[in-house]
């Protein structure tokens, strides 16, 4: 198989990958440039870098208009990367291939790790609001029985009033912002570090993290999920364009023209028929497939590390 051809069908996937999860293209397009397309692992990083980039500028162009997005707050996230960023964009080249392809196994690793982990915290969330409406039908035949208990003298039970929902509930629902609880001191030294890890990791493997950068945002600055979703693009793409110019700039990069051109636009342009597959299949099974893809990957480097 020709280079051409196989730098377009693994651009493809990547896309596809993108398009369909909102994420994770970087974790997929390095080991795939790599053992398949037989580039380095800082120049695949490099390549990574400049698919994350497009196709974030692409998603946050969709997301600007709903209101989803936090640009200050994402701004400031990515500000406490940026230095790391550049760092570590800089010594991507003078680090040991192997210790680069370890270090990218285990943040594959980790990746698919949270990915399952999310899938059961869902599931598990979804399990009372099934229980409820199963219980539903109960009610009303409970209901039924109490009117005639009642004429023959037996207290009838009177249902339980409606629960008025949180304000995070009615958020989440109608999308209307929560309030937010105060960050605190602890807060924003807990953003600086991530922020400032996220931009180590983003600059060092050339993947975007937007699997690192949403749960920091939900759990430090207290975001709903979909504004931490929408502020995720504005980090991972100051933090990607940051790391792609200090690549640059620093000199150590080699792009094969032959690789990159096919599979940045292959990339993109999968990342829209991605939209689509995810219209048709289940969002679950996409991101349980995704993460033992993740698994599998994450062992085969860490295999042909130590072999």
């Amino acid at each position: 198989m020709s280079v051409l051809i196989l730098a377009l069908l693994c651009g493809a996937v990547v896309g596809l990958a993108l398009g369909a999860l909102g994420g994770g293209g970087g974790v997929l397009a390095v080991p795939a440039l790599v053992y398949l397309l037989g580039l380095a692992p800082a120049d695949a990083g490099t390549t990574s870098l400049v698919v994350v980039t497009i196709t974030s500028v692409t998603a946050l162009a969709r997301h600007a208009g709903t209101g989803n997005i936090r640009w200050r707050t994402g701004a400031l996230f990515a500000a406490a990367g940026v230095a790391p960023a550049i760092g570590a964009s800089v010594l991507a080249h003078r680090i040991p291939q192997a210790l680069l392809t370890t270090a990218f196994a285990v943040l594959a690793a980790f990746a698919a790790l949270v990915m399952l982990r999310g899938l059961r915290a869902a599931r598990g969330a979804t399990r009372p609001v099934a229980s409820s409406r199963a219980a539903a039908p109960e009610q009303a035949v409970a209901a039924s029985r109490s009117g005639h208990a009642g004429r023959t003298g037996t207290p009838a039970v009177q249902p339980e009033p409606p629960r008025a929902a949180t304000s995070t509930e009615a958020a989440d629902a109608g999308g209307i912002e929560a309030p937010s609880r105060s960050v605190g001191r602890a807060g924003y030294v807990r953003t600086a570090m991530a922020g400032a890890g996220l931009g180590a990791v983003t600059g060092l493997l050339g993947v975007g993290g937007g699997f690192l950068a949403v749960p920091a945002l939900v759990s430090v600055l207290r975001l709903p999920m979909r504004k931490a979703v929408g502020t995720s693009l504005v980090v991972i793409l100051i933090n990607s364009v940051v790391s792609l110019a200090t690549r640059m700039a620093a000199g150590g990069t080699s792009l094969d023209l032959a690789v990159f051109g096919p599979f940045v636009g292959a990339a993109v342009l999968g990342a829209w028929d991605g939209k689509r597959l995810a219209a048709k299949l289940s969002g679950a099974a996409l991101q349980r497939t995704f993460a033992v893809v993740l698994l599998a990957m994450a062992a085969f480097m860490l295999i042909d590390v130590i072999v």
